[in-house]
């Protein structure tokens, strides 16, 4: 299935972090407005804190803040994620800035004063990319998941719009149906790590998955103790 809506709106949660409150309110409020999850921090030591216990599926930082500024923090979650795209925001302008904050690791830089429409498009083109695009349907029984617009659709029911961490779990089952797929690789897949609390986030996940693929009764997604999760069918 390759026919895909390049168009389409992905939905994600989005990591903000940004010092002045004023303008932290006004992209969040606009992020919202479009259909992102935002969580908030004022500084880079807030963010890293909240990256690694909740994680994101984004991350857009300024560069220029109190205790930790976004490039420190930015190289410090990528000792934690190599995958999680960043945008920074700043008012500077040289390239060595911009040198710098792409060598780190960024994925993308935009300098202020900035439109909210560009940050919009940029978010999104870093969650599109962010996807391997390989393959972008999958059929998961009477189920399709369309990796370009992170949904899970079923007929005769709404569309469900899938958080990136749990499209990303949801294709590594359905590419591997009637096998099982060890914890510690979908725990490196997502979070490029493998430890007690990447392993209660990934239940977690796994736990929502069930729920969502519930109306089909012939789909099993199972839980190999001790090992991984196997996603299986009867015919």
């Amino acid at each position: 299935m390759s026919n895909v809506n390049r168009t389409a709106v992905c939905t994600a949660r989005i990591l903000l972090v940004e010092d002045d409150s004023t303008l932290s309110m006004i992209i969040s409020e606009t992020l919202q407005r479009d259909g992102f999850e935002v969580e908030t921090a004022c500084n880079g030591v807030e963010g890293l804190q909240k990256f690694t216990k909740y994680g994101a599926d984004l991350i857009v930082a300024d560069v220029m803040m109190p205790r930790m500024d976004g490039f420190e923090m930015g190289r410090k979650i990528r000792q934690i994620s190599r995958t999680v795209p960043l945008l920074f925001l700043t008012a500077k302008s040289g390239i060595d800035d911009i040198v710098e904050g792409f060598e780190l690791g960024g994925n993308d830089y935009l300098k202020k004063p900035f439109k909210m429409l560009e940050l919009i498009v940029r978010i999104k083109a870093l969650l599109r990319r962010n996807i391997n695009e390989e393959d972008h349907k999958f059929e998961i029984g009477r189920y399709v998941l369309d990796l370009s617009t992170q949904t899970l659709s079923y007929p005769d029911k709404d569309n469900i719009e899938l958080s990136l961490i749990e499209a990303k779990l949801l294709k590594e089952l359905a590419v591997n149906v009637g096998q099982t797929v060890e914890a510690s690789t979908m725990m490196q897949l997502i979070w490029q790590r493998d430890d007690p609390y990447s392993r209660n986030s990934l239940h977690g996940f796994i736990h929502k998955l069930r729920f969502y693929l519930r109306h089909d009764t012939s789909i099993s997604l199972l839980n190999q103790r001790g090992i991984g999760y196997m996603l299986t069918k009867r015919t």
